[in-house]
């Protein structure tokens, strides 16, 4: 055992080893990268920064272009967003129940949508 290997960030267990690129615990089967302490310390911070990701697992950012991946039902409206339509110009926020992007859909004004249902054009 090497004493200078860090602990297991997931359950604290003193006996993690090397595995090529990795880390592993074996008490909870974490696997962690190498050399990446700071980055997964950063990583598992509350105050860090978010990264929202669309359908596709792409990082968002203020001012992007993004397209509904699927039909959303609009209270109020009859024909609802249909997939395919490109939404400009979105702001990421904090919203409430996962509607985490701001934006002005044409044809239905300002509102809040998930990520889960658009993809970065």
């Amino acid at each position: 055992m090497n004493e200078n290997l860090p602990p297991c960030p997931e359950c604290s267990g003193v006996y993690s080893y090397e595995m090529g690129a990795l880390y592993v615990c074996p008490e909870c089967g974490h696997e962690w990268p190498a050399g990446g302490e700071a980055a997964a310390e950063a990583e598992a911070e509350p105050g860090g920064p978010k990264v929202i990701k669309d359908a596709v697992g792409n990082a968002l950012a203020d001012g992007d272009t993004v397209t509904v991946v699927k039909t959303l039902k609009v209270k109020g409206s009859p024909t609802g967003i249909k997939a395919g339509t490109k939404v400009r110009n979105i702001r990421l926020v904090d919203g409430v129940d996962g509607h985490d992007i701001d934006c002005k859909v044409d044809g239905f004004g300002p509102m809040q949508l998930k990520s889960s249902v658009v993809k970065k054009a």
